[in-house]
């Protein structure tokens, strides 16, 4: 069939508008979504496993369900990316790990079974980094996943597939999930949205130490009012994450733009604490002068955070320590570079730092709230460089200065998952290498709701504005990677009898 470029290219609150209005049938957004798939994914590789023989099948049905008048869920024939880390029953979730090359699991990860009950279609799983180790989603398994406006620089990590694949609208909605900036990165390179939200919104049933505050799932979209629509059928209480808890999930569905005269907004270039490109904090001082006409007050706030790196060190190493242990003492060499530091790292540390890090964010926590005082939000840059080609393994240097490890340049986005508020990156126009850049809009605690509608009227107002509304890549213009974004794959994925999966160009 011919793609239909204006299907695809809708957002999913609109197709899924369309859906029930039976002006769109499931079975042929699928079809739409998988040439689009053929189409692009060899640029750009984001997405891995598919499931399309399933998927059509849930398609048919879905559609039958409309013909007949049936009950329909938030999400009722969308198909669905989701992130490599997030457990599916029946198709391939390797973990980007050659560990895990033939691991199909036999049931869903409380997300994938929530965005299933409300319609959801699993189409493909998305790409990531080894474990989700780094902001730069390359493993060898499936290889690295190349930025859709350039494919030679990297999308981001860990959900880097997953922001790809909106970007280039292969599929309306995606999951993601964020450690140190894991949804927001991405989000900001391929110039999507990503939505960090307050620990237990959404409930994370995978992560290792389910009391941490510092590993969150949360949706990325290519508008706000998508995020919303996803975040509304997953968010609420569960057992499977402890700092979960009961709420209305559909307040999330459609809040109200809020009134930007109304509001007072502080910003910071680099939090008093992290390294930033000169290039970055011009473009980010360039957005400000853009937008700053739109509040009530936009000015420049110092902060004084504390021991915000040596702090997120140690916590994130404790998590990797507690998922890693027995891969580790199997088999140190079968982990990758980056997953393996993490571990020693953690293993080398004791009882008295990780007393010390606990208190230090609750000490970091209380001093980010002092700007709330007089402000409503904080806005800061997403990411201190623009993309990178994705043969480098991380930003080993900013501005000369080298970095002390391999996620250090991620301080702009870590630093904010110590404070554990909600914080949303928003697509705001390019920067001086022609790239997306990405505006970290920072709410007050557990305010997400207020974080969603500011971001959502920032978006509609930015739409106005050449140098901030959201940049589209040219699919047109792609041309393969150099290097292959395949080739660093050491063997190709197995699959066992009747599992699903991609090959390794993924389609």
């Amino acid at each position: 069939m011919a793609l239909d470029e204006s299907l695809v290219s809708l957002s999913a609150v609109e197709l899924r508008r369309l859906i029930g209005a039976r002006q769109v049938s499931p079975v042929e957004l699928l079809e739409a979504c998988i040439e689009r798939i053929a189409q692009v994914n060899p640029y750009i590789n984001a997405v891995t496993a598919t499931a399309y023989e399933r998927a059509r099948e849930e398609a048919r049905q879905a559609e039958r369900a409309v013909l007949a008048g049936q009950p329909l869920g938030l999400l009722h024939g969308l198909p669905l990316g989701v992130k490599d880390l997030e457990p599916t029953a029946g198709v391939l979730t390797t973990y980007g790990s050659p560990l895990y090359r033939g691991h199909v699991p036999a049931e869903d990860v409380e997300l994938v079974a929530r965005l299933r009950r409300a319609g959801a279609i699993v189409a493909a799983k998305t790409n990531v980094p080894e474990m989700g180790a780094g902001a730069n989603s390359r493993n060898a398994v499936w290889g690295a996943t190349g930025n859709p406006f350039n494919p030679n620089l990297n999308a981001g990590g860990s959900s880097g597939g997953s922001a790809a694949a909106l970007a280039c609208d292969m599929l309306p909605v995606c999951t993601g999930s964020d450690t140190g900036g894991s949804l927001r990165i991405p989000a900001a390179k391929c110039g999507v949205v990503g939505f960090r939200p307050s620990p237990g919104v959404v409930p994370s049933a995978r992560k290792p130490l389910g009391w941490t505050p510092i590993s969150v799932v949360g949706p990325m979209g290519r508008t706000v009012a998508d995020a919303c629509l996803q975040l509304a059928a997953s968010a609420g209480a569960h057992a499977g994450d402890p700092l979960s808890y009961p709420l209305d999930p559909l307040q999330f569905l459609q809040p109200r733009p809020a009134d930007l005269g109304a509001l007072r907004v502080a910003y910071t270039e680099d939090f008093g604490a992290c390294a930033v490109d000169d290039g970055i904090r011009a473009a980010f001082r360039a957005k400000i002068a853009a937008m700053r006409h739109l509040f009530a007050a936009c000015d420049p706030v110092e902060m004084q955070l504390g021991e915000v790196h040596r702090c997120f060190d140690v916590l994130r190493a404790e998590a990797f320590v507690a998922g890693m242990r027995d891969a580790y003492e199997k088999d140190p060499d079968s982990l990758g570079p980056n997953t393996r530091a993490n571990y020693e790292m953690g293993a080398a540390m004791s009882l008295l730092d990780s007393a010390w890090a606990q208190a230090e964010q609750t000490r970091v926590l209380k001093r980010f709230q002092q700007v709330y005082a007089d402000y409503d939000l904080v806005l800061a840059p997403t990411t201190p460089v623009s993309p990178f080609p994705w043969t480098q393994l991380y930003a080993d240097t900013i501005n000369g200065e080298p970095q002390e490890n391999y996620y250090r340049w991620l301080a702009l986005t870590y630093v904010v998952t110590l404070t554990t508020h909600p914080a949303l990156t928003l697509p705001c126009g390019r920067d001086a290498q022609g790239m997306p850049f990405g505006l970290q809009v920072i709410g007050p605690f557990r305010a997400d709701l207020q974080v969603l509608a500011a971001a959502q009227a920032m978006e509609q107002a930015f739409a106005g504005i050449e140098a901030l509304r959201r940049p589209l890549p040219d699919l047109a213009a792609l041309r393969p990677a150099e290097p292959a974004l395949t080739s660093i794959i050491t063997a190709p994925p197995t699959l066992p009898a009747g599992g699903q999966g991609g090959a390794v160009s993924a389609v």
